[in-house]
């Protein structure tokens, strides 16, 4: 892609994020969620792959049928109500609809199909961006009118996006297609304890975002697509691929490790607000997604290639990774310590 053309893209995702999470109006916020949308498309289908074109209808579609849900449920709340500032969304039916909308922008189960597909079809980068810049313009939309939304609803989709994102990852070959199911997955935790604490939910995906870009950039630093080639990469950078191991196992939430410190929280949370049954289901599924992070990290640096691999071996180099992911790694690792002082912030 042109240089030119990419800078003008980058500063129009930036510009387009910037525009909805500081708005107050509901056509601002919209206008900001239309630019993001633009901008994106360029980056999914530069490769000009058919896969890649085929991404980019999809997404190109299932946003602006979303958007067009967004300046529906705006335009019945200003109907109904007289108000289009965004806090302002008391009545049940805009509500409805805008938590459908917004549902469908982040990838919430039963709305995920087209999630997994545009990651697939896109360049690692690409979907590093769709899967943390992309998703907080929505989330913020979510956390403003917090306090409207249906507890019932909300509560369903999330257990649906961790039941789905963890089963449907089981069986999966690629890696981007794993990491959107785990997106899927981690959107669920996020979203069921978004009406009870707000900022714990915007803790839970800036911490998501963290690990989620190490393990982006350090795959796309090893070019790995598929857990085949996963086999032979530590014989190119065996040190990255050691750090990728626990920056997944990270990401499974387990306890030495940063990943734990938000679902530890989260659980907490629901039972304070008298909600074990769910808290108790998050916590079962949760193992669902553990798994298939064993399975990557497993194939990443556990385990030694077949004789019989169909792959070349790749040279070992002495490239270091670059230092945001070394920084990245080491706080999606190190953080678990501070919980405390996040828990009084939050």
């Amino acid at each position: 892609m042109n240089p030119h053309a990419k800078l003008i893209t980058i500063l129009s995702l930036l510009v387009g994020t910037t525009i909805t999470i500081s708005s107050n109006h509901w056509m601002m916020a919209w206008t900001g969620l239309e630019i993001n949308t633009l901008a994106i498309i360029p980056l999914i289908a530069k490769s000009h792959h058919p896969r890649a074109i085929e991404a980019t209808i999809k997404y190109f579609l299932t946003q602006s049928a979303a958007s067009a849900l967004v300046l529906f449920s705006s335009m019945i709340n200003a109907w109904l109500t007289g108000q289009w500032d965004i806090t302002q969304l008391n009545h049940p039916l805009p509500c409805l609809m805008l938590t459908t909308a917004i549902a469908i922008k982040l990838g919430l189960a039963p709305f995920h199909f087209w999630f997994p597909e545009v990651l697939q079809g896109s360049h690692l980068t690409t979907a590093l961006l769709l899967s943390t810049l992309m998703k907080f313009p929505p989330l913020t939309l979510l956390l403003m009118t917090s306090k409207s939304l249906n507890p019932t609803l909300l509560t369903t989709l999330a257990i649906t996006s961790m039941t789905l994102g963890g089963w449907m990852g089981l069986n999966q070959t690629q890696t981007r297609k794993i990491l959107a199911f785990s997106s899927i997955s981690h959107l669920g935790w996020m979203a069921l304890v978004i009406i009870y604490n707000p900022k714990l939910s915007l803790l839970a995906f800036l911490l998501y975002t963290v690990m989620t870009t190490a393990v982006f950039l350090s795959l796309n630093k090893i070019k790995v697509l598929k857990l085949s080639a996963m086999l032979i990469s530590w014989t190119k950078t065996p040190t990255l691929n050691a750090a990728l191991m626990l920056t997944l196992l990270s990401l499974a939430g387990l306890p030495p490790l940063t990943g734990f410190s938000p679902k530890w929280l989260i659980i907490q949370e629901l039972t304070k607000q008298e909600m074990t049954p769910a808290a108790t289901i998050a916590a079962m599924l949760s193992l669902l997604g553990l798994f298939f992070y064993l399975r990557l990290a497993y194939h990443s640096t556990i385990t030694l290639p077949p004789n019989s691999s169909n792959h070349m071996k790749m040279w070992y180099t002495r490239k270091t990774p670059s230092t945001l992911t070394a920084i990245l790694t080491s706080l999606s690792i190190s953080l678990l310590p501070l919980s405390p002082m996040i828990l009084t912030m939050t």
